[in-house]
C-alpha cells in the first residue's frame, strides 16, 4: 500500500490486507464528533494496486485520476461554517446541540470550489469518492454521454457497464471511465447533481450552485495516441450463495427521540453503548437482512469487510411499524449489473429490505457498523460487532472476550491468563489459499495457516 502525500514525501506501508485492488479512504472516527473533524477535512484516500489491475491496460499515470467530492458553507470570512443547532430549536434543546444532518452549499472537489480540469480527447479513468457528511449524489454529464463504470467500493467488477447516471451515497466510491475521444475541442462538458437533501425526498438542488460538482474542458490530443483500453472482462468474483448461509441476522433502522427531544437514528433500536448483539464468527457466511420503514435513505456502512448485495425486496412499512413483523409485498428485485460488486457500504431504501451476504474475517476484534449521514452516526446510529472464533468464548466468561484466546486442543477451554497461551501456535491467522480456477465461475479454495512475513501471505486471500 503506498500513500502519496501532497508534500514531497513518499510513505510506503506494508500490511497483510487483501491483494486486490481498490480504492479505499479513511477518516477520524472519534466518537460523537466525527461529522465535525470530517467535515474540518480528517479524511483522505489511498488506493491498493495488483498485477491484474496493471495488465488491464487501463487509463493510468496522469490519465487516472481521483475526485473527492465534498460539500461545504463558509463564513464572510472564509472560514467554514458548520450548525450550531437546528433552525429555531425548542426551548428543551441545549444551546449547542446536534442536527439531523448538515449539506453545505458549495460543492468542493479535491479541495477547490466547483472546480474545472483541463482534459485531453482521450479516455480517462476516474476514482471517486462521495466524502460529504449528508448529501447523495447523482451524477450525470451534460454531454449526455456514458460513464463506464469499472469499480465499487471493494475493486474492480466483473465487466464494465455503461450508465447516463450514477448515485452515490456518503462514504461510496465508483470507479469508472470517462471518453472524450469524440468529443469537439473547446467543448466544456459539466457534472451534474439531481440528488435532492435529504435523499431521495428533501429539497432538490440548485441549479446554480449545489446541482453542479465540476467542469471538464476538453483541449486537442497533444500526448499521443491513446493505447489505453477497456476490456470486456475485469475481473473474476465468486458470488455467495444463499444456501450457504450460516445466520441471518436483522438490523433494523429506527427514528427515536433522545431526553432534549432530538431526533436520535438508531440501528435495531440500540444506542452505540447498549452492547454487543452481533458477534459474526469467522468464516462463517452470514446474511444481515437491513430494514428500512422510514423515508429517507440511509448509506450503512460496515467495518473489517467487503461484503456483496444479495438483493432488494418491498415490504409493508405500515404493517412493519405496528407489529415488528416483516410482510413482503413483493418479490426480490433483481440486482442490476453495477450493484454486482463488492462493497462495504450500501443504500438502504426505505421500503426495502436490503439483503446482504458478509463473510467476516480474517481478524477478530471489537469492529463497528453503522449509517453513513455522519450526523446520523454520531448520534446514534453506531453499533459495535465482535468477530469471533468458533467455539471460543465460554458462557459467561469476560475473561474470554477479553483476551480472545482459545486452546486449539479443546476450544471450549477458557483461557483465563493470556500469558498461559502458546504464541507460535494462537497468534497464527486463518486465511484463504486461492487454488486453480476449475472454471472462471466456481474458483476453489483451502485452508491454510499464515505466518507473519511478506513471503507467506503475498499469495493469500483473506476469508
Amino acid at each position: 500500500m503506498v500513500l502519496e502525500a501532497t508534500y514531497p514525501t513518499l510513505l510506503v506501508v506494508i500490511l497483510p490486507m487483501k491483494p486486490w485492488a481498490s480504492m479505499l479512504w479513511y477518516h477520524d472516527h472519534a466518537l460523537g464528533i466525527t461529522r465535525l473533524n470530517v467535515y474540518a477535512g480528517l479524511a483522505g484516500l489511498y488506493i491498493i494496486r495488483s498485477n491484474e489491475e496493471r495488465s488491464l491496460n487501463l487509463p493510468s499515470g496522469v490519465y487516472e485520476i481521483p475526485l473527492v467530492i465534498q460539500d461545504k458553507s463558509f463564513n464572510e470570512d472564509g472560514s467554514l461554517f458548520y450548525p450550531r443547532n437546528v433552525d429555531n430549536p425548542p426551548p428543551t434543546y441545549p444551546e449547542v446541540s446536534i442536527t439531523p444532518g448538515f449539506a453545505g452549499d458549495t460543492i468542493i472537489v479535491n479541495g477547490k470550489a466547483w472546480p474545472y480540469l483541463d482534459v485531453e480527447q482521450r479516455k480517462y479513468r476516474f476514482r471517486i469518492l462521495n466524502g460529504s457528511n449528508e448529501r447523495f449524489y447523482r451524477m450525470r454529464l451534460s454531454s449526455d454521454q456514458d460513464f463506464i463504470q469499472i469499480g465499487t467500493d471493494g475493486g474492480l467488477m466483473e465487466r464494465p457497464v455503461r450508465l447516463k447516471e450514477i448515485t452515490i451515497a456518503p462514504s461510496q466510491r465508483v470507479d469508472v471511465i470517462i471518453d472524450f475521444t469524440d468529443q469537439p475541442v473547446g467543448t466544456n462538458i459539466i457534472l451534474t447533481n439531481s440528488a435532492r437533501t435529504p435523499f431521495d425526498f428533501g429539497a432538490p438542488p440548485d441549479p446554480n450552485t449545489d446541482g453542479l460538482i465540476m467542469q471538464f474542458r476538453v483541449k486537442e490530443n497533444t500526448s499521443g495516441e491513446d493505447t489505453s483500453t477497456v476490456p470486456e472482462v475485469l475481473s473474476r468474483i465468486k458470488r455467495y450463495k444463499e444456501k450457504d448461509v450460516c445466520k441471518v441476522r436483522d438490523i433494523s433502522l429506527d427514528v427515536g427521540a433522545d431526553r432534549f427531544g432530538r431526533l436520535m437514528f438508531m440501528l435495531n433500536n440500540r444506542e452505540f453503548i447498549g452492547g454487543v448483539t452481533e458477534d459474526p464468527v469467522v468464516g462463517e457466511l452470514e446474511c444481515w437482512r437491513i430494514i428500512n420503514p422510514g423515508l429517507g435513505v440511509h448509506p450503512i456502512h460496515i467495518h473489517q469487510i467487503q461484503f456483496q448485495i444479495l438483493d432488494r425486496i418491498p415490504f409493508d412499512t405500515a404493517a412493519y411499524n405496528q407489529t415488528g413483523q416483516i410482510r413482503y409485498t413483493g418479490d426480490p428485485e433483481p440486482l442490476p449489473p453495477e450493484l454486482r460488486g463488492w462493497f462495504d457500504t450500501v443504500q438502504a431504501f426505505p421500503g426495502y429490505v436490503t439483503r446482504l451476504l458478509i463473510r467476516f474475517g480474517p481478524y477478530t476484534g471489537r469492529y463497528v457498523f453503522h449509517c453513513h449521514i455522519l450526523e446520523h452516526e454520531d448520534h446514534d446510529m453506531m453499533r459495535p460487532l465482535e468477530v469471533v472464533r468458533k467455539n471460543l468464548f465460554t458462557p459467561g466468561c469476560k475473561d474470554c472476550r477479553k483476551h480472545d484466546r482459545i486452546r486449539y486442543d479443546d476450544p471450549k477451554v477458557c483461557v483465563k491468563d493470556p500469558d498461559e497461551a502458546d504464541d507460535e501456535i494462537y497468534d497464527k491467522k486463518y486465511y484463504w489459499k486461492d487454488h486453480v480456477f476449475e472454471d472462471d465461475n466456481d474458483p476453489k479454495y483451502d485452508w491454510r495457516y499464515m505466518e507473519d512475513t511478506d513471503q507467506e501471505y503475498k499469495d493469500l486471500v483473506p476469508v
